[in-house]
């Protein structure tokens, strides 16, 4: 990714959206918020002067960090969540408008879910935006996966995301919110299978959140509210997502993104914050984005 974590901050920080002013000093979740596009968006929604609720299993812990060769370029690797403590030090020491509040939360569990939003409630009154970006992918092929593999992606990308879209919708129901938003973080491969073996369940967990976010959307409008449902669904993104895939590869992993100039997360938050910024008659269903370079 192109230049340091401050450039591409000041970039979307330079983008102030007039349809985002209504959220201002109102409270989002964000989840798997530790690092790639989950810290893209929480750090954009606090430039726009939001308080944001930025989970990840691991807050603070840099330990297992280390760096290797690929071609010319330098990578990094991290064996745990890259550090949401000094992501929030680093927008408090920018001045921007909004609040990042860490917050350690494990998606594959149901009590830390609901311990989470508990909190939320006690000391935030509740959630105004949940956006679930938190997503598992191993590489456990159809015909010779393991049951344990498959169990962990459908916990994460299936079941934690319904779990906390339930409950945001709840917090915002109890205070008689009408205006919300919950935005799934989906993927291509929740509309097209790949060739690639290695990414079949992990597909068939993103065909689920899209018909689990149109499902929802279908809900909210039997409910009679104007809270909205929307899907995000980019291709190639340059994070540790092949990284943590093939985990025992990193060669392989690297190779994902030398092929062609792949999207970055901020090119996605900024997506987030044009869905939020939509006036709220303007219902967006999904935004589907391919790096240019990109064939299939």
């Amino acid at each position: 990714m192109s230049g340091s974590r401050s450039e591409v901050g000041a970039r979307l920080g330079a983008t102030a959206r007039a349809g985002m002013e209504r959220w201002r000093d109102r409270l989002a979740l964000v989840t798997g918020a530790s690092g790639g596009i989950g810290a893209a968006v929480a750090r954009a929604l606090v430039q726009q002067g939001l308080k944001v609720v930025g989970c990840a299993r691991t807050v603070g812990n840099i330990e297992g960090r280390g760096w290797y060769h690929v071609g010319q370029r330098k990578r990094s690797v991290s064996a745990s969540s890259p550090f949401l403590e000094e992501l929030a030090a680093e927008c408090k020491s920018a001045g921007y408008p909004g609040t990042l509040i860490p917050h350690r939360c494990d998606l594959s569990s149901e009590e830390d879910i609901l311990s989470m939003f508990s909190a939320v409630r006690s000391q935030h009154s509740g959630v105004d935006i949940c956006i679930n970006n938190a997503g598992l992918a191993r590489p456990d092929t159809l015909l010779s996966g393991s049951t344990s593999g498959w169990k962990d992606m459908f916990s994460v990308n299936v079941l934690g995301l319904s779990i906390c879209a339930r409950e945001a919708y709840q917090s915002m129901k109890e205070r008689k919110v009408d205006d919300g938003h919950i935005i799934n973080i989906n993927s291509m491969y929740g509309h097209q299978v790949s060739p690639h073996s290695a990414i079949h369940f992990y597909s068939a967990t993103k065909y689920a959140v899209t018909a689990l976010t149109e499902g929802l959307r279908q809900e909210l409008r039997e409910a009679q509210t104007h809270i909205r449902a929307t899907c995000i669904s980019p291709e190639v993104v340059e994070t540790q997502f092949a990284f943590k895939l093939h985990d025992k590869d990193p060669e392989k992993a690297a190779a994902t993104y030398e092929r062609i100039k792949c999207l970055e997360p901020e090119d996605v938050a900024e997506a987030v914050l044009y869905v939020l910024s939509t006036p709220p008659h303007v219902q967006i269903g999904d935004i589907q984005m391919r790096p240019t370079e990109q064939v299939i």
